[in-house]
C-alpha cells in the first residue's frame, strides 16, 4: 500500500496531531494512552466522523480493550472489553486485515449487542489493523465510524487511517519498549545494590535514566571486565 500525500487541509490537521503527540509525551501519567488520544483525536477531526477508538490486545485473559475515544459518540466505548475474535475489530485484528463496511447491519460479523452497550449503533465502520513492525504482530485495532460526509470510505480515506494506525503502533512500541526497559533497570539495580538503596532510590535512578531526563544511568568510564554500576549508586570515596 502505497503512502497517500495529503492535502494542505489533511497536513494541517497530521501537524496538529504531531504536536499533540509531542506534548503528550512529556505529560505525567499514561504516555501510551496520552499518545493513542492524540491520534483518535486527530483522526475523527480529519474524517468528519462521529467516533474513533482503538482497542488494544492484553492478555489474562486475552481481550480487546478499547482505550481511547473521540468524536460526539466516542465516550461510551471507553473501558470496553471484547474477545479478540469477536465484532468487526475482533475480525480485523484477528486476520489482521482492513475492513470497511457501508451498512453494518447487513453483515453477520457485526457485534450489535456490544454497540450498543457504547450507547451508539453505527451506520458504517471502517477499521485497520494496529501493526507492529518489530515481531509482535497485530497489537490492536483503530476504528472510524460513520463520516458525516459519505456514507461509506473510499480507498484514500483507508490508506490515510492506515497512516494513522501506523502511528498508533509505534507508539505502542515505544511505550512498551520503554517499561519493559524499567522493569529490567529495576531488577538489576536491586541486584547490584542490595541493601544501599531502597526502593524511592532506585525509582529516582531508573526516572533520571528515561530519555530526555537526567544524566546517563551506566557509567561507560570502567575498566574492562568490571561490571556496569550505576553512578548514582557508586560509592565516593569518603562517603
Amino acid at each position: 500500500m502505497t503512502t497517500p500525500t495529503p492535502d494542505p487541509a489533511e497536513l494541517q490537521v497530521l501537524r496538529a496531531a504531531a504536536r499533540r503527540a509531542s506534548i503528550a509525551r512529556r505529560l505525567q501519567g499514561d504516555p501510551e494512552t496520552a499518545l493513542l488520544q492524540s491520534i483518535v483525536d486527530a483522526t475523527v477531526t480529519l474524517f468528519d466522523a462521529e467516533a474513533a477508538s482503538i482497542a488494544i490486545f492484553e492478555r489474562d485473559p486475552d481481550r480487546l480493550e478499547f482505550r481511547v475515544a473521540a468524536g460526539e459518540q466516542g465516550a461510551g466505548a471507553i473501558g470496553l472489553s471484547v474477545p479478540p475474535s469477536k465484532g468487526i475489530a475482533g475480525f480485523v485484528f484477528s486476520t489482521g486485515q482492513p475492513l470497511a463496511l457501508s451498512d453494518v447491519t447487513s453483515d453477520p460479523r457485526f457485534d450489535r449487542k456490544t454497540a450498543e452497550r457504547t450507547g451508539y449503533v453505527p451506520r458504517s465502520i471502517a477499521a485497520v489493523p494496529l501493526v507492529e513492525q518489530h515481531g509482535r504482530g497485530t497489537v490492536g485495532v483503530l476504528q472510524l465510524l460513520d463520516k458525516r460526509s459519505s456514507p461509506t470510505f473510499s480507498l484514500r480515506d483507508m490508506e490515510l487511517l492506515g497512516v494513522f494506525a501506523a502511528q498508533a503502533a509505534a507508539a505502542i512500541h515505544a511505550t512498551r519498549v520503554q517499561r519493559d526497559l524499567d522493569e529490567l533497570l529495576h531488577q538489576a539495580l536491586g541486584r547490584l545494590a542490595g541493601d544501599e538503596l531502597d526502593a524511592a532510590a532506585i525509582e529516582a535512578i531508573v526516572s533520571a535514566a528515561r530519555p530526555g531526563r537526567g544524566e546517563p544511568l551506566l557509567d561507560a568510564r570502567r575498566s574492562p571486565g568490571s561490571p556496569a554500576v550505576p553512578r548514582r549508586a557508586r560509592a565516593r570515596p569518603g562517603r
